[in-house]
């Protein structure tokens, strides 16, 4: 994975730094800014979004937010077998014989491009975010390592890029996934922290309507973006289909179904 500073308009993200883990050997850390072009701190200082690199752990911090990427965590094993995987999976198209490749646009970390390649299909994690591709690239390293057979088997079939979606030119065999940051009225504790963090990290601010866009030019027959139970519908055109579950929903756009559909 090359990993380059992305180009993003809208609102300036904060900036991030790299420092070690304390007592640890700090070799890791010091690679780690030098690949991301970032500057190396030492000893943490509370006003920084720090990439925090040990020896054999990494994860994002700012002002007593912790944020770690793990695909084999007790979380990550128990969504493995969650009631939304099926939604997931019906939404971009997998079936028995069926395992469509996947262009998800916003990584961010990365757990629902793991619920997809644990159902079978490849998919291509695109975050524009340096520092937070670095952490999933590591995550997925981290994963092929895991003594988990289905963990190591569904991270063979995750690939990191790093930069813009708009920047891609996507092939006719690919499904883009779009889920965009939204805000949720509940929230555990855990999952505000995590889009705090992801906000934080973020230069974008249009809610997806650049990306969906940028979809619609591409060559690809179906888009699908995740969206809030009772939000909008993204972008001008309409749904072909719409697979709800409890808080979230998938809206389907089949590209050749209605192509000149537009939402009136």
């Amino acid at each position: 994975m090359q990993i380059t500073p992305s180009q993003v308009s809208g609102r300036t993200a904060r900036q991030v730094v790299v420092r070690p883990v304390l007592g640890e050997s700090p070799l890791r850390a010091r690679e780690a800014a030098a690949q991301l072009a970032l500057p190396y701190h030492p000893v943490s200082r509370s006003d920084d979004i720090e990439l925090v690199v040990g020896e054999t752990s990494a994860w994002l911090e700012t002002a007593g937010l912790k944020v770690a990427i793990r695909f084999d965590s007790a979380a990550m094993l128990h969504r493995r077998h969650g009631g939304q995987n099926e939604l997931l999976g019906r939404a971009v198209g997998v079936k028995n014989d069926r395992h469509p490749v996947v262009f998800d646009a916003t990584g961010g970390l990365g757990r629902d491009a793991f619920v997809l390649a644990d159902l079978g299909c490849r998919v291509t994690l695109c975050e524009q975010t340096p520092a937070l591709a670095w952490l999933l690239q590591d995550a997925i390293l981290c994963a092929q390592v895991s003594r988990y057979d289905a963990v190591r088997d569904a991270v063979e079939r995750m690939t990191v890029c790093s930069g813009q979606s708009e920047a891609q030119s996507l092939h006719a065999a690919t499904v883009i996934y779009i889920d965009p940051m939204f805000p949720e009225r509940k929230k555990a504790a855990a999952v505000k922290k995590e889009a705090m963090m992801l906000q934080y990290l973020s230069a974008s601010h249009d809610g997806g309507e650049s990306l969906m866009a940028w979809a619609w030019q591409q060559a690809i027959d179906r888009i699908v973006v995740k969206r809030p139970l009772k939000a909008p519908v993204l972008g001008e055109r309409k749904a072909s289909f719409t697979l709800s579950g409890k808080s979230v929903r998938f809206d389907v756009f089949v590209r050749n179904a209605h192509s000149t559909s537009v939402q009136q």
